[in-house]
Parts: structure tokens; sequence; C-alpha cells
């Protein structure tokens, strides 16, 4: 019998205070940080696959293509192998292959998960996050005016928003990204291409006649 997919939700939160009943108060908006920072949440979808001694059990491979299409996997998505140990590197490669079709790779972090593996099935983990920004939009009162001092109950929400939206990875909201050492010909690449470049008016454009 085929299991069906689980989908577990677990809340991490970015790097910013959470404020509770408190968080429209004039108090809390004295500052030029927003009160509304963005929440990142973690999904995690599970899929049990049948084995056939070292390999995939027939069909498995197509079930587990039309999985990840119906997830819509990419970019940002990490997609992981839980095997206990017991798959044989045949398994791990029909696994690989199916995601390098996708142009991904099997994620070394691995989710924790509740269920059990049964005996002669491996376990395909995809963990997706998602950023929103709650309690935006914050009418709580419509007065720019205040007598604290404070920011407006909305102020920070169009910007966090925007951002939790267009970010590619949202657990770069919480860890960042990068490696962590300052290469300064890296920092400085974009500006030295910038300023090597040719003026656009130096004899380099094409003036299109009308009619042709």
């Amino acid at each position: 019998m085929m299991k069906q997919p689980v989908l577990l939700s677990a809340l991490v939160l970015a790097p910013a205070l959470l404020l509770g009943a408190c968080m429209g108060s004039d108090a809390q908006r004295r500052g030029m940080e927003s009160i509304h920072q963005p929440v990142v949440q973690r999904s995690d979808y599970l899929l049990d696959l049948q084995l056939a001694g070292d390999r995939l059990a027939s069909g498995e491979s197509q079930r587990l293509t039309g999985w990840l299409d119906g997830l819509r996997v990419g970019y940002g998505d990490h997609v992981g192998l839980d095997d206990q140990g017991r798959s044989s590197a045949m398994v791990r490669g029909q696994v690989s292959g199916t995601l390098a079709a996708r142009g991904m790779l099997i994620s070394d972090q691995m989710p924790v998960t509740a269920a059990p593996i049964a005996p002669g099935t491996v376990r395909v983990v995809v963990s997706r996050m998602k950023a929103t920004v709650p309690g935006c939009p914050d009418w709580e009162h419509r007065l720019d005016t205040t007598f604290e001092a404070a920011t407006s109950p909305n102020y920070g929400c169009a910007m966090n928003r925007n951002l939790a939206a267009m970010v590619a990875r949202p657990e770069d909201l919480i860890r960042g990204a990068g490696t962590g050492d300052t290469d300064p010909t890296t920092s400085s690449r974009a500006i030295n291409s910038y300023r090597k470049a040719a003026p656009t008016g130096g004899g380099g454009t094409t003036v299109k006649s009308e009619g042709k």
C-alpha cells in the first residue's frame, strides 16, 4: 500500500522578536526598527518509496517524478533522502538522477521526521520555507501624529512584506548567506566592471534610420 505524503509545519523565528498584545502600542514603536518582522515557516513533505533489493521497486521512480512535479520543487527547496543508512548506492543514484533533471542535488540537511520508516522503504523529504510578515497591514489607528514620538502602526509593513515575497531562499533571513570570508576582489568586481566599461556615447551606438 502506497503511503500518502505527510505535511509537517514548524515555525522558525527570524532574527527579530515577536511582540505580544502590546504589539501596536506607541511605546514599542519608539525606534526606527519596525516591529513587523518576517517570520519564516518550514513545511516538510514526506514520501516513502518501496525497495526491490538494491534499487527502487518498479514504478517508484515515476511516482517520485510525479510527486516532485506536483510540489513544483525548485530553487530554495531542500530534498533529502532518509534511508537510515540501509539503502544502496543504486537507490541514491536513482533519486539523484531524478533531482538532477531539475538541476538539484540531494541535500545534506535532513530534518527529523516523527513517523518511523518501514522496512524495505526509503523516505524522500522535501523541506520548503516561506516568509511572511504577520500583523500586516496594521491600521490600529489612522492618525499620523503620536505623542510618544513613535512611528505609525503600519511602519515597515510594505518594505518587509516585499522582502519576504522576493527573497529566493527564505532561510537566508535567519542565517544569512555567504562563506563568511571577505574577498575584496569579489566585492569590488561590479565596481571595476562599471569603471572599465566604455561610455555609451563613444561611438559604439548605432542609429537606426527611419524606414529601415
